[in-house]
This record gives structure tokens, C-alpha cells and sequence, in this order.
């Protein structure tokens, strides 16, 4: 496989979560604007958020090649979904903490201050709230990975959207 080759594959594998973590991002910003409506506290940006996905993405990619990911693979599904929920949301966790840090570095331009002005002046219960909602969402995901993992990537498609309609046969010239 040449190296363009790979790296299609590899875009192609990261695509379908980080659509997902595009969307459900965004409907984190939505819930999150809802919430601070008033307040005068500032939301995300579109750019941010598709960064966040593309990371996310390419997180969850990542950690797909690790060899202790499908640690429990002779077990029910659950197993590991639930493992692999707490390894993404662990991830998710980390990558919302630097988003925060990122904007409390831009009012201090000093690392340490920023993260002592976060810790001081987050909005815990909302913090937590954001946690809560990406925790249900990533475990959505990883019940859909792990079902397409299990079953197959068309099989899962067809349960849902039902039968696709049948490729041309290269071989009859249609």
C-alpha cells in the first residue's frame, strides 16, 4: 500500500467519528449556549468545534490501534463499551480541560496563572453538566462502533436504514 494509499484509508477510518463528534459538539454548544444564555459568557466557535471533532477523531483512531483496546473481546459487548467509553471520555475530559485552559492562557499568557484562574473560577456544576452530556454521547458512540465492529459496517447500515441499492457490476459494463 503506497503512502497516499494509506493515508486515505486512515482519513476514511477517521471520518465517521469525527462526524459524529462534530455533530454532537455542536449539540453540546447548542445546550451550552442555552444554559449560559444572559450570563455573557462565551461559546465555542464553529472552527473550534470542528477542531475539537478532527481531534476527537483522530483520538479515537488513536486509541483504536492501541493493543489494549478491545481488551475484553471474548466477553459481551457491553464489556467493552463501557471500557472504551471511559478511555474516550477520559480523552474528551482532557481535550475540554484544554479548551478552557486555552481560554484562560489568553487573559494570562502564563500557563501556571491559567490554570490557577480556571481552577478558581470555573463554573463546576457546568463543567460537570458538559461532562455528563459527552459521557451519554460517547457511549452512544462506542455502542455503534462496537455493534459495526461486531456485525459489520453494512449489515448495521441495512438494520437502520434498510437495504442499499445494489452496485453496478463492474463486470456487465452498467
Amino acid at each position: 500500500m503506497g503512502a497516499l494509499a494509506k493515508i486515505k484509508h486512515e482519513m476514511l477510518k477517521m471520518l465517521p467519528p469525527t462526524i459524529f463528534f462534530f455533530v454532537m459538539l455542536n449539540l453540546v454548544v447548542l445546550v451550552r449556549g442555552l444554559l449560559t444564555r444572559g450570563t455573557g459568557l462565551s461559546l465555542p466557535t464553529f472552527a473550534t468545534v470542528a477542531i475539537s471533532a478532527l481531534i476527537l477523531g483522530k483520538a479515537v483512531l488513536l486509541a483504536n490501534m492501541l493493543p489494549f483496546i478491545n481488551r475484553f473481546p471474548e466477553k459481551p459487548l457491553l464489556w467493552n463499551v463501557l471500557w472504551k467509553t471511559v478511555i474516550y471520555n477520559l480523552i474528551a475530559t482532557f481535550i475540554h480541560y484544554l479548551e478552557r485552559l486555552h481560554e484562560a492562557w489568553k487573559d494570562t499568557h502564563d500557563w501556571g496563572a491559567a490554570h490557577h484562574q480556571l481552577l478558581a473560577t470555573m463554573n463546576w456544576p457546568h463543567f460537570w453538566a458538559i461532562q455528563i452530556l459527552l459521557l451519554v454521547l460517547i457511549f452512544n458512540y462506542c455502542v455503534f462502533a462496537e455493534l459495526a465492529r461486531v456485525i459489520g459496517v453494512e449489515r448495521l447500515r441495512a438494520m437502520f436504514l434498510g437495504p442499499m441499492p445494489a452496485k453496478p457490476d463492474a463486470m456487465s459494463g452498467a
